[in-house]
């Protein structure tokens, strides 16, 4: 009788182990943007004790936000252990790094002098896949985000559909919707860039010319999940992007959901994006 009360005593502090940890403020030195670089990681419940290799999430912040965004206010810690602890998700690691120090955005500048794409792919995601227990094959990694890196998640899959199985972009900004609101948009800060440089930039982050340009043997290579609030001023983008899908038959899902462009909307879409690409990670 006394060994069952005590293990009943230990019962909260066994549950409150099973919790995954956040570390939001650390830090990489980067040559490429000259800069320390912060970011955020979320850690599964049993990676300090199992010794084993995970599947990796990169999950993307919105304009005005930095690392902490889906720390703070997207209660990653949360949603994950508990999609997690309910069968939803398998564990993984979450990577969420700021893209709005120096200058904010996920693409490299127009004139060539704030590289963050180059940042990403040839620092960040060397650097946490070797600090951390990472598979690093395509299968097990994936990439989501909302708004400004919605669109980082729709264009880095795109550049490189070879190193994720899966993407996620949640109420995203898909670029100019046309090469002409480009050149409007792009001259109005950039007044002496020639018609080249910005057609060529239109077409490399747009989002409509990127995915009109995927070759028929590409066209399965990423699986798309997209979601987008029937309120959302970024809803006609989503909508075009989803009917060209279509028109070229790239498999994907879509979802429109009653909501706005707003963190009620993101939480509520987190753990549908965690059982999506879990379903990759589980080798479907």
């Amino acid at each position: 009788m006394k060994k069952l009360s005590f293990l009943l005593m230990l019962c909260p502090f066994v549950l409150f182990a099973q919790t995954g940890k956040v570390y939001d403020n650390l830090t990489l030195n980067s040559k490429i943007l000259k800069s320390e670089r912060k970011y955020a990681v979320y850690l599964p419940p049993d990676y300090e004790t199992s010794g084993r290799d995970y599947p990796i999430l990169y999950l993307l912040h919105g304009a005005g936000d930095d690392q902490t965004g889906w720390v703070q206010f997207g209660e990653v810690l949360r949603i994950t252990d508990n999609a997690i602890k309910e069968g939803i998700a398998t564990p993984m690691i979450i990577v969420m790094p700021d893209a709005n120090t120096g200058r904010r955005g996920y693409y490299n500048d127009i004139k060539g002098d704030w590289n963050y794409e180059d940042f990403f792919f040839k620092e960040l995601v060397p650097y946490v896949e070797k600090k951390y227990r990472v598979k690093s094959e395509k299968r097990f990694r994936a990439i989501a985000g909302l708004s400004m890196g919605g669109g980082g998640t729709f264009i880095y899959a795109l550049h490189h559909p070879e190193m994720f199985s899966s993407a996620c972009p949640l109420s995203a900004a898909t670029g100019f919707i046309t090469l002409d609101d480009a050149r409007k948009g792009i001259s109005r800060n950039n007044p002496n860039l020639p018609d080249s440089t910005i057609n060529n930039y239109y077409n490399r982050y747009s989002v409509l010319p990127q995915m009109n340009a995927i070759p028929d043997t590409l066209k399965k290579a990423v699986r798309w999940y997209m979601d987008i609030g029937d309120d959302d001023f970024l809803y006609e983008g989503n909508g075009l992007v989803h009917n060209m899908m279509r028109k070229k038959e790239i498999p994907h899902e879509y979802r429109v959901r009653d909501g706005a462009h707003n963190w009620t909307y993101w939480r509520a879409s987190l753990p549908n994006v965690l059982e999506f690409v879990s379903q990759a990670f589980h080798q479907y």
